[in-house]
């Protein structure tokens, strides 16, 4: 389990890192929102500010839905291969293209599943929950650590309703899972790379890759989730000196913009304290 410092000082550190400057970044832009933040280093080093708290997990969620997916075509009860033709009940409101294109529009499992996590498409997140099946869903999050996150409903582009149940994420849960992604333990190896590739595809570059060197080097992937008074990003960075886990929730920060530069300023710091990228970045 990664335990709580920094600012919020709920629990004594491990790490084996100096997060001096991460410990300055989360404290100064947690005076305008609330922010968890789990980060796992290079050699295991962990560190973490709110990192049990829970927050709505928004499209960070479809990391869940991705994983069971890839479990049941290691299972032979699916293949990339397999089609999907679009009916008019899939549509639903929020992110993404498919409730724009026509009726009867056919799919393979590999573009839904892309368009899940590149461009964090509801419609095609819907399907594949139906197809996985929800129950199954939280059974593989549980299995990868999860205990204090869910999914317990569809993506439908706003927050829940007083009468339903959220989707919540602790920053720990997730950046485990994560973690598992990448070392290969939550699904068959071919699987995790099949993931880690999938989140490589990720198209929006104002959040965790915000202040990313160039580089050739270093390589990222993250899915992203927004709702209302919601901005996060949970994803991994690789560079010449070893890898970074990170998983940013944040909360009531004025507008979307501003959430996506603080948890730019948060993943720049975390990437220097933990050493996997040098101090030269992007403005």
């Amino acid at each position: 389990m990664l335990v709580a410092c920094g600012a919020s000082r709920k629990e004594p550190s491990i790490t084996t890192n100096d997060w001096s400057q991460i410990e300055r970044v989360v404290a100064e832009v947690s005076q305008s929102g609330t922010i968890g933040v789990s980060l796992i280093g290079p050699e295991g080093g962990v560190w973490s500010h709110w990192g049990e708290r829970k927050f709505k997990a928004a499209s960070t969620a479809k990391i869940g839905v991705m994983v069971e997916i890839y479990r049941q075509i290691d299972a032979g009860q699916r293949a990339l291969a397999d089609l999907y033709q679009l009916e008019d009940s899939d549509r639903g409101e929020g992110s993404g293209v498919l409730r724009h294109l026509r009726t009867g529009i056919e799919l393979s499992l590999a573009d839904l599943l892309y368009l899940m996590m590149s461009i964090s498409d509801n419609v095609a997140t819907n399907i594949l929950i139906r197809m996985a099946g929800m129950d199954a869903i939280n059974r593989t999050m549980a299995d990868l650590g999860m205990s204090n996150s869910n999914l317990s409903r569809f993506m439908v582009g706003r927050p829940a309703r007083a009468d339903e149940t959220e989707n919540l994420a602790t920053p720990n849960d997730y950046a485990g899972a994560m973690a598992k992604i990448l070392s290969h333990e939550a699904a068959s190896a071919d699987s995790c790379v099949a993931m880690v590739e999938l989140l490589s595809k990720q198209q929006n570059h104002r959040r965790l890759s915000r202040y990313l060197p160039r580089s050739e080097s270093i390589r990222w992937g993250s899915k992203t989730g927004t709702s209302a008074g919601t901005v996060n990003d949970v994803g991994y960075i690789t560079g010449p000196n070893g890898r970074l886990v990170i998983a940013v929730y944040t909360e009531n920060y004025v507008d979307v913009h501003t959430a996506e530069q603080v948890i730019g300023q948060v993943a720049r710091a975390a990437m220097l304290d933990s050493g996997v990228a040098g101090p030269s970045f992007t403005s």
